[in-house]
């Protein structure tokens, strides 16, 4: 294969994969991982690299508008980073511990839970009348604007949530990935922060985190800008104009549908994995 069907070939599957992965919340890693590994034959740490260089440029694309629109909870975001970007270096080194087989088996599984997660009926278990202590001390608690105008929310288990971000971040740092899943356990579920103000602050963490295990990657060189510069460009345009349609659109069939591409991807990594194929 020439260099230029290769480049041509990963910008077509990483605008798909940021397009798709804008709309249903879950980012490109989940889909332009397997298709460097499965597809194309890239090593799948180089494929990691590639993926995180995405993350951390669709993450200050988009982190930036909602921090002005005044959504993402700064504080929140700068507390948990300390969890996250800590992890996600493990996770970035321990990657070379291990044999390529094994990370593509703890993708697929990922991708797995990913997938359920994605058609869970979510239910908005935040609690404004009582707060944490941890919160409080913390002065992590705050407002973010709806239709009814500017309403205020608090923050619960902060030490709880502290935990597992510190899980999410080495997920992200040994995959490439955003690990939304996880991030949405730990501040919808354990933190009862409200939909918007997790999604926007977890989207705002996820380059600050990406940045951190782009460093060790970077380090080993297995950040190629042949394969990072097309994947890049790709996933960001593609989240751009998934985030422009996602206003308009509803993505409730959109998601289910994806749910079985990913979980179709899930099993191929998992039977690669074992079969020792990567």
């Amino acid at each position: 294969m020439s260099v230029l069907l290769f480049t041509i070939i990963v910008l077509a599957g990483a605008f798909l994969a940021g397009l798709v992965g804008s709309l249903t919340g879950l980012g490109g890693g989940v889909i332009i991982i397997p298709l460097l590994t499965l597809v194309l034959g890239v090593d799948i740490h180089y494929a990691i690299g590639a993926s995180i260089v995405s993350v951390i440029a669709t993450s200050s694309g988009s982190a930036a508008a909602y921090v002005k629109e005044g959504i993402t909870n700064i504080r929140i975001g700068m507390f948990l980073e300390m969890a996250t970007t800590i992890s996600a270096i493990i996770g970035a080194v321990v990657t070379v511990y291990l044999d390529p087989s094994y990370i593509a088996v703890i993708f697929g599984l990922i991708l797995l839970f990913s997938a359920a997660m994605m058609i869970v009926k979510k239910l908005d278990r935040s609690d404004n009348d009582t707060s944490g202590k941890l919160a409080m001390f913390f002065k992590l608690n705050g407002t973010y604007p709806t239709e009814e105008g500017v309403k205020k929310y608090a923050v619960h288990r902060v030490l709880g949530g502290f935990i597992m971000m510190f899980f999410a971040g080495i997920i992200s740092g040994l995959l490439g990935i955003g690990s939304g899943a996880l991030k949405v356990i730990a501040m919808d579920n354990i933190m009862r922060i409200p939909f918007k103000v997790s999604t926007t602050t977890s989207n705002f963490m996820m380059g600050v985190t990406a940045a951190a295990s782009a460093i060790v990657y970077l380090h080993r060189g297995q950040i190629d800008p042949g394969i990072a510069m097309p994947v890049t460009i790709g996933v960001l345009c593609g989240a751009t104009l998934g985030s422009k349609i996602l206003v308009k659109t509803k993505t409730d069939k959109l998601k289910v549908v994806f749910a079985a591409v990913v979980t179709f991807l899930a099993l191929q990594m998992i039977y690669n994995g074992l079969s020792g194929k990567l």
